[in-house]
């Protein structure tokens, strides 16, 4: 089992002394060497897989694999072939038996990122791995064994996705007998002025250029930032203004001026440019009822049941040629489809930009577009 001294509150990556960060490290230590699932929340850019990846070269299986399966980004339709694997002549292209990545992780540690995208029917099956040990490749009828140890991550709310039925309760019990929280980073602002000196002195290495360093000044203009997109955003950041401008001090004036051009855009104005006022009200409303249709699932499911609709007491813009005329009923998945269209327009067609646009996986993606037939 490997050990390391922490330094500068760099502990396998993981970088912070806030005390909620130390109790996260504690509990990493506490669970790595024994052969238990954890789960691992927070949202995107917390660093989730520091995480995972702590926890196995802790452990005893440190000298074996450590597999990273990202559910939300293999599609639907070859997810079980992709981590059980699958037989020659299971479907028309399986012109030879392929290892899944359970099988490529045996004896060692598979970490399931963005499991709540995983679809329902393979979940049955890694259930069976959890409490069995098995499992079968697609188009074989043989269990195989094998020995892994599974973490998982999710950045959404798994005890709601089952209440609304899209993720099993049973395999949500075993899952969570340890749960790791990562904080947002802004609950441990703390941690900004380490987190700048790491990411800074790495960039500056990374390109050969001389060390800089982060002024009092910049620090504040860092603290009081909102990082949406946490610990990934913070790096991404620092290093486009480092190769950007070099320099052997970043100042307030160096990171306020980036910080003008990076943080413009608005969560809810997906459409920068002159339009007609019935118009930004729509790219106002469309926005803030998807990110409400996410976080109530249950609302969807009780409005599905009785059939209402929105109301738009007044005209709205619907597209560039279009408008809704007053009094026109429409329904939130409207709406969605609507939102959904736009974006693959805005972005041409590139599926990858549209999902992170909309602040989902590209499986969820492609699953709407074929729901509304897009």
């Amino acid at each position: 089992m490997n050990t390391r001294k922490e330094k500068n509150g760099n502990f396998f990556g993981i970088i912070g002394d806030t005390p909620q960060m130390q109790q996260v490290k504690a509990v990493i230590q506490q669970v790595a060497p024994a052969n238990i699932t954890v789960m691992i929340s927070g949202e995107s850019g917390t660093g989730k897989e520091l995480v995972a990846r702590a926890i196995h070269q802790l452990s005893h299986r440190s000298q074996k694999p450590l597999v990273t399966v990202n559910c939300g980004a293999i599609p639907e339709g070859i997810f079980e072939s992709e981590v059980f694997g699958h037989v020659k002549g299971a479907f028309t292209s399986a012109d030879r038996t392929r290892k899944g990545y359970f099988e490529m992780a045996d004896s060692g540690t598979i970490f399931l990122d963005e499991i709540g995208e995983m679809p329902m029917e393979a979940q049955a099956k890694i259930l069976r791995i959890l409490e069995l040990g098995e499992f079968m490749k697609v188009g074989s009828s043989a269990s195989e064994k094998v020995d892994v140890r599974v973490i998982a991550a999710t950045n959404i709310d798994l005890a709601e996705a089952v209440t609304i039925g899209e993720f099993r309760q049973d395999l949500y019990f075993r899952l969570k007998a340890v749960n790791i929280h990562l904080p947002p980073l802004r609950e441990r602002k703390d941690d900004i002025a380490l987190l700048a000196e790491q990411f800074i002195a790495e960039v500056c290495m990374a390109n050969n250029l001389p060390k800089a360093r982060l002024t009092p000044g910049g620090l504040t203009l860092l603290r009081n930032a909102f990082w949406e997109g946490n610990i990934r955003e913070l790096k991404h950041f620092l290093e486009s203004l480092v190769v950007l401008e070099p320099s052997d001090l970043i100042d307030e004036d160096l990171v306020s001026r980036h910080l003008r051009q990076s943080q413009t855009k608005s969560d809810f104005l997906p459409v920068h440019v002159p339009r007609k006022a019935g118009q930004i009200d729509f790219d106002l409303l469309l926005p803030l009822l998807l990110e409400l249709k996410r976080d109530m699932g249950e609302i969807k499911m009780m409005l599905q049941r009785t059939g209402p609709s929105i109301p738009m007491s007044t005209g709205r813009w619907l597209s560039d040629h279009e408008i809704i005329p007053e009094d026109t009923q429409v329904s939130l998945e409207d709406l969605e489809r609507e939102q959904i269209a736009r974006t693959l327009r805005e972005v041409r067609g590139n599926r990858r930009r549209a999902a992170e646009t909309l602040g989902i996986s590209e499986r969820t993606l492609y699953r709407k577009i074929k729901e509304y037939g897009l």
